[in-house]
């Protein structure tokens, strides 16, 4: 079966999209200093990289119409809803194991001493 060019054309780039999110991901992974700026990497680009290859399967596999597109949404609401949860848990995790270990300040703001006494 053949799909019409322009709905290749959109499957191919979310799938290229995707690759280039989860590569990002990867470098970030490896790349980045501490923990805290560490476990951005996994959870918010490579959490899109998944989302468009599961949102490129559910468009190929509803056109196509060989197989039920329900497995591919279940799918990518579980990934959505539970990386941001699993960051946050092991980010508190890690903020309870090191009493050092703080979250940067936001940009523009002051960072806050935690010794003032």
């Amino acid at each position: 079966m053949t799909l019409h060019p322009a709905l290749d054309a959109l499957i191919a780039a979310l799938l290229v999209g995707a690759a280039f999110f989860a590569l990002v991901g990867s470098i970030g992974l490896v790349k980045l200093g501490d923990f805290m700026k560490r476990l951005h990497g996994p959870t918010k680009a490579s959490t899109l990289g998944v989302g468009g290859v599961l949102i490129a399967s559910i468009l190929y596999f509803t056109v196509a119409g060989n197989a039920p597109f329900l497995h591919e949404l279940l799918i990518t609401g579980f990934v959505f809803l539970t990386a941001p949860i699993g960051a946050h848990l092991m980010a508190h995790a890690a903020m309870r194991f090191d009493a050092t270990a703080e979250p940067p300040p936001a940009p523009g703001q002051k960072p806050e001493r935690s010794d003032a006494g």
